[in-house]
């Protein structure tokens, strides 16, 4: 609607462009400033995300998945789940990487502060940064649409935290540094979808050597590095940056200036291009402890990433709770879609197929196949079998841990 509003109305594109560029060019130095109306860029950006994640998904990977032989419903639902966490990483993480290589900052983390504060970004730079706080928006949306999981707490955390950080380096010209921890973000997440798409097309190996990539690069980008830009936070703002106020453009910067002694300065560079931006010691630590809190959450979920592969490699099995769930989903599918086929209609029929409780049966005239002679169908051998890989179950978790169920690779017994 905004874009045929756009496209058909010329004396609206005053208003309706800000959803479509990015706003506050500047034509003498050939950059962006930041301001309020990049709101609007963020919020279209999220309504594309929904739009285009729902129409690839079930127009183009659902489809894929079936023809690549995944099996059942649910699977290649979770398939073209993990496709789309594998496609916009690659595309983020090349863009991000691109920006960082041809920056004046690359591999320098003293200049990610020098010259604060920059008050303007090149328009690849922030366009990138607005189309990355529409995603991790989106995600907030996404994780609690999609089936909830036994991680959710710490993925929504996870979301609400980075795009708090986002919001306030966004607004206080903190986008290098920014723009560097999102790029150690999402290279982790070029592995683990991976992974798990090996997974459901049964390429035991290759997953399990994607796995094991994904640990290493976990470990080195998510602690080791991640641990650098924290340490440069602490270490070499106050040496890089000097304190105070500053106020005006680009070309009229002027600071540093006392910090006042209000709430209104916290406020004013989200709603001010050219208004006051103070930092101090307590917003060096504000920031500090926004990422601190973030490594808390990775922390947890690289622990429980290690217990996994450690009981696993040690010739243990793991518990396949949502393995099972996902078995006995579709085996009611195909009881139903067998019975519609091959069963003349009956009353009962529906009722019984369609039952949810535990010990579901169904009468027929037909082949009873593996069914007892009551109707009933005996337990699944999958509960009662152990899997065993050389990798760890990326459909399983247990009981005590979550994110158990979205990372390994177990092949398991068929």
């Amino acid at each position: 609607m905004l874009f045929f509003t756009h496209s058909l109305f010329p004396a609206t594109r005053h208003h309706t462009q800000k959803f479509f560029k990015i706003s506050y060019y500047n034509p003498t130095t050939g950059t962006f400033a930041l301001g309020w109306d990049d709101i609007f860029f963020v919020f279209y950006w999220i309504i594309v995300f929904t739009g285009v994640r729902c129409g690839v998904i079930d127009y183009a990977l659902i489809p894929t998945a079936a023809r690549l032989g995944v099996d059942g419903r649910k699977k290649r639902i979770r398939f073209a789940e993990q496709a789309w966490i594998l496609i916009y990483p690659t595309a983020s993480w090349c863009t991000g990487m691109y920006i960082l290589y041809n920056s004046d900052y690359w591999l320098d983390l003293h200049a990610l502060w020098r010259n604060w504060p920059v008050r303007e970004m090149d328009g690849l730079a922030k366009w990138y940064y607005l189309v990355q706080f529409a995603f991790w928006l989106q995600q907030i949306v996404v994780v609690n649409i999609e089936e909830r999981r036994k991680d959710y707490a710490q993925m929504f955390t996870h979301h609400v935290i980075t795009c708090a950080l986002i919001f306030a380096s966004y607004g206080y010209h903190q986008t290098r540094v920014g723009t560097l921890i999102l790029c150690l973000m999402d290279v982790v997440d070029l592995f683990l979808p991976l992974a798990k798409m090996l997974k459901y097309l049964k390429f035991g190996l290759p997953c399990d050597i994607t796995f094991g990539i994904f640990m290493v690069t976990w470990f080195i980008a998510r602690h080791v590095f991640y641990g650098w830009v924290c340490w440069s936070v602490y270490a070499h703002i106050p040496q890089e940056i000097r304190y105070g106020c500053y106020k005006g453009s680009v070309e009229t910067l002027q600071g540093p200036l006392p910090v006042p002694n209000d709430w209104d300065h916290l406020t004013q560079p989200f709603r001010d291009p050219e208004g006051l931006v103070c930092w101090n010691n307590n917003t060096k630590w504000a920031f500090l402890g926004g990422l601190l809190a973030l490594q808390v959450v990775l922390l947890i979920w690289f622990t429980m990433i290690l217990k996994v592969a450690y009981k696993v490699l040690s010739g243990q099995s793991a518990e396949d709770v949502r393995s099972d769930d996902e078995d006995e989903e579709d085996e009611k599918e195909d009881i139903i879609e067998k019975a519609h086929m091959c069963v003349e209609p009956q009353a009962f029929l529906e009722k019984d197929v369609l039952s949810t409780e535990t010990n579901m049966t169904f009468q027929t005239s037909a082949k009873k196949g593996n069914h007892t002679p009551n109707g009933s169908r005996p337990p699944s051998k999958r509960r009662n079998e152990n899997g065993h890989s050389s990798g760890v179950n990326l459909l399983a978790h247990s009981d005590r841990k979550d994110l158990l169920g979205r990372i390994g690779c177990d092949k398991g017994v068929e």
